[in-house]
């Protein structure tokens, strides 16, 4: 007889933004009756009858001493300042927040050619004016950034980047920026060509958290 295999536990992740994680959990109590809750300094986590368990970290859990999930509500309520860098080549956005008011923001594109097929020397040569388009392109980003955020660089909470990964390094780069990027950052992944509802949604996934639910076993 083949060996019994053992069953899984389907795992599955959702961002809640930090404004409505109190409707969920009410909704997660409403599918799961019973569910008991355990509160740290650090992570909150729940386990149900069923063997569902849901868990996530609490934003600025240093910040604050959170035991209870009422302590909770009113911790995610504050006030956090954030600031939102976006970058890709030819384009970036870039945001200031309060609390949930977006106080900032700028949204900018540049020219950057794309590849070439062409060879030989005409293609380094395309490719070298490339990397200078994107280079302007990465400077006047740092301009705006700079403008926005580092008059708030000693109160911003968290930095949410997100785009390509190079373009952002070489925009934090910039010796202006410094206090900037020595913030707590959250990465936000390759997200779209920057425009401003790209960016709406990236300041909403930066103010959420990261639910990871774990639901029964299943064969």
């Amino acid at each position: 007889m083949p060996p019994e295999t053992e069953p899984t536990q389907p795992v599955r992740q959702v961002a809640v933004p930090w404004g409505r994680v109190e409707g969920w959990v009410g909704r997660f109590e409403a599918q799961h009756p019973g569910a008991a809750w355990t509160v740290s300094p650090e992570a909150v986590h729940a386990t149900c009858s069923d063997g569902t368990t849901a868990t996530w970290a609490i934003p600025f859990a240093d910040q604050a001493e959170v035991r209870t999930l009422p302590e909770l509500w009113s911790h995610l309520e504050r006030p956090w300042q954030l600031g939102v860098i976006l970058v890709r080549r030819g384009g970036f956005a870039v945001a200031h927040v309060i609390g949930s008011e977006v106080r900032e923001t700028k949204v900018g594109k540049r020219h950057v050619q794309g590849k070439t097929k062409a060879g030989g020397w005409s293609q380094q040569r395309f490719a070298r004016r490339r990397d200078n388009q994107a280079r302007v392109a990465f400077d006047a980003a740092a301009d705006h950034v700079h403008a926005i955020l580092t008059p708030h660089a000693g109160r911003l909470d968290l930095l949410g980047t997100g785009g390509d990964r190079a373009a952002v390094a070489h925009v934090l780069s910039d010796p202006r920026l410094a206090r900037v990027a020595s913030r707590p950052q959250r990465w936000l992944g390759g997200v779209a060509d920057p425009r401003r509802d790209v960016l709406i949604r990236a300041i909403e996934t930066t103010r959420s958290v990261t639910i990871t639910v774990t639901d029964p076993p299943s064969r």
